[in-house]
């Protein structure tokens, strides 16, 4: 029996034990539940990479249907999956199974990507409310209230819940009773989810800035001109951050000299990047409206390869493993080699994909325009 069991199903079983080698048990003491997507681009400096492995075919293990529609990306969370519809509900469903364990009602649609911190989940809705709910229960922890809609998702470290604010604010709350510890002002709509950069907090947004701010103090530390209206998110590796704008570039910024070390763009074609991109130590994955996903040199911005589709996309892309997996507004997700760009697997929906995809523990699930979340793994023969 150990032989035929699979490294996933040993985690859920012994959480201190790793593989099963010859018959015999070998102890590493990770964690039952190592393998998350507890935030929108599923880790703190917003990389959108993945720490799970996925089947290289894939088979629809279940659906789930939400009223109306999901913008949302889901966060997956000990078992559980945590997504947010445009009816003004978060939906909380079984991993395994796609049931239903609860649903919490808010104020307004949710197109922000639900937060699962020290056991609540956090997430803004489009009357301004931000809300921190009980991961295992649904029930209502606290709210806060802004002056604009929400759609920045929000990010968490060390005792702090950091999100942006249609009223132009960044704010940063205490995770345990929604008590505001700062805020700071920007010139325009924050939009994406704030990264995180060691002891500092990086937004960049509809002033065309990319600020820099102290964590502990909420104190900016510098700005550094973009040159152009950003929606996506930035995503950091090392001393780099990596940014689309609307201007139909992509940006790379060094952190430490404060200042954009290249800059990115296409050719022929000029439309605006509104996800976020992905970043690994040899790969800058971004996705945009020109319906093409680029491959780009972390260094230098040369172009690596790209993916050209019949459809645009406003989906944030995700590496796992030397996989790229992205999708489009006509509603297909695709799955690209890291290496070529080439296509190995693609599945079409009746819907779009504004939602990106979430990784965890050898499934993909992600949620269409139309309201069904998808589970993606492999079936049991």
């Amino acid at each position: 029996m150990p032989d035929k069991m699979s490294n996933n199903a040993i985690r859920r079983i012994y959480p201190c034990l790793s593989v099963f080698i010859g018959g015999c048990i070998f102890l590493f003491c990770v964690s039952a539940y190592a393998e998350e997507w507890s935030r929108f681009r599923g880790d703190a400096q917003s990389t959108g990479v993945a720490n799970s492995n996925l089947p290289a075919e894939l088979d629809v293990l279940w659906t789930a249907q939400v009223e109306i529609g999901i913008e949302s990306t889901a966060a997956i969370w000990q078992d559980v999956v945590y997504v947010g519809g445009l009816d003004e509900k978060l939906y909380a469903f079984d991993f395994d199974s796609g049931a239903i364990k609860w649903t919490y009602s808010a104020t307004g649609e949710i197109k922000s990507s639900p937060l699962v911190f020290e056991k609540a989940v956090y997430f803004g809705d489009g009357n301004g409310v931000f809300h921190a709910v009980d991961a295992q229960t649904g029930n209502a922890l606290w709210t806060f209230q802004t002056d604009g809609e929400i759609i920045s998702s929000a990010n968490a470290t060390g005792g702090r819940v950091l999100f942006g604010s249609y009223d132009q604010f960044l704010y940063c709350l205490a995770p345990d009773d929604g008590s505001l510890l700062w805020k700071i002002e920007t010139d325009g709509y924050v939009h994406g989810m704030p990264a995180i950069a060691q002891t500092h907090i990086l937004i960049a947004g509809c002033d065309g800035l990319l600020r820099v701010i102290d964590i502990a103090s909420g104190k900016e530390q510098s700005q550094i001109e973009l040159g152009a209206y950003v929606g996506a998110s930035a995503a950091v590796h090392k001393t780099r951050a990596y940014v689309g704008t609307y201007e139909s570039q992509v940006l790379c910024i060094d952190l430490d000299a404060k200042e954009i070390v290249w800059r990115y763009e296409h050719p022929q074609r000029q439309f605006p990047y509104v996800a976020s991109p992905s970043v690994t130590p040899e790969r800058v994955i971004v996705a945009g409206r020109d319906k093409m996903v680029h491959a780009l040199d972390p260094d230098t911005g040369d172009v690596l390869w790209t993916y050209t589709s019949r459809s645009r996309f406003e989906a944030s892309p995700v590496v796992v493993g030397d996989r790229v997996f992205a999708g489009t507004m006509d509603g297909k997700i695709v799955a690209l080699n890291l290496e070529t760009g080439e296509s190995d697997w693609e599945f079409v929906t009746g819907s779009g994909f504004v939602a990106s995809p979430s990784v965890a523990r050898e499934r993909l699930i992600i949620g269409t325009t139309d309201g069904t979340l998808y589970c993606f793994g492999k079936a049991e023969e």
